[in-house]
């Protein structure tokens, strides 16, 4: 699991890592994925978007890179 999503997890009181191999694979698989569509989904509010710096960055692509969301 992402570290990051790791630690927002655990911030909204979730226990990691969960005890039981099972149904600890099961849910880990499960929040990771669904961390990951959310953080896609905000993404694709920013389709070919820029940052205002100097040295623009896609702000879709800063995201997805930010949480280790691969495209």
């Amino acid at each position: 699991m992402n570290e990051r999503i790791r630690q927002l997890a655990e911030q909204a009181g979730l226990k990691m890592p969960v005890d039981t191999e099972y149904n600890g694979h099961i849910y880990r698989h499960a929040l990771e994925k669904f961390a990951k569509l959310i953080v896609q989904d905000c993404a694709e509010l920013f389709p070919l978007t820029f940052t205002d710096e100097q040295y623009q960055r896609r702000i879709d692509k800063t995201i997805k890179k930010h949480f280790g969301v691969d495209e």
